[in-house]
């Protein structure tokens, strides 16, 4: 498992962004793809159908992009298959693995923001009244749900290094640590890399 300070064996062309909610996950999957040209598919998009009904062609878009030579994706809906799909097909997972205090404040900021400005998400949804997001079981509060998957990667991860030997997996303890590793990559390929762009819907 290599830090931030570590050099890559090659660039990649097929990555996968694990990290809890509200880690940044889709921002960082968006830089990285601007920063190796690789086409970024949100995940979220392609499991949430109208009123958060989960698409029935989920598994089937997943399978037709992960044959695709390169994309960058979240590691997300493990319970539902995409292990089987994604793992097998990507060569680096960038591990967001920060402290509580981070990945609280920015869930918090992002789902109050979306909430009250009502921002339209994938194919038409919107956030929950604030109201429900403090209140409830994981599946229906993202704050609880946060709580509840706090450590999944920190159990998993090991587990999904030793069944996909193959992958690379960069772990990266603070946001700071995550710039100064986008840094890196881009001086060593000689390319440029963009800010962070204010997103409502980064997971």
């Amino acid at each position: 498992m290599l830090s931030a300070d570590d050099p890559l064996p090659r660039a990649p062309q097929r990555v996968l962004v694990a990290g809890v909610t509200g880690s940044g996950k889709t921002t960082l999957a968006g830089r990285v793809a601007r920063l190796w040209g690789l086409r970024h598919v949100e995940i979220d998009g392609l499991f949430h159908g109208p009123d958060w009904t989960p698409r029935p062609e989920f598994l089937d878009d997943v399978r037709a992009f992960a044959s695709e030579d390169r994309w960058v994706t979240e590691w997300q809906y493990t319970s539902k298959g995409t292990d089987r799909i994604l793992a097998p097909r990507a060569q680096l997972v960038i591990w967001l693995d920060y402290p509580y205090r981070v990945v609280r404040s920015r869930l918090l900021r992002r789902t109050i923001g979306r909430s009250i400005l009502r921002t339209k998400m994938w194919n038409g949804n919107v956030e929950k009244p604030i109201w429900r997001m403090f209140r409830g079981s994981p599946e229906e509060s993202i704050l609880a749900w946060q709580i509840a998957t706090l450590d999944k990667w920190t159990e998993r991860m090991p587990v999904a290094a030793a069944a996909f030997p193959h992958l690379t997996i960069v772990r990266l303890r603070h946001p700071r640590k995550a710039e100064r590793w986008l840094r890196a990559q881009a001086e060593a390929s000689g390319a440029s890399i963009a800010p962070p762009k204010r997103r409502s819907r980064d997971r």
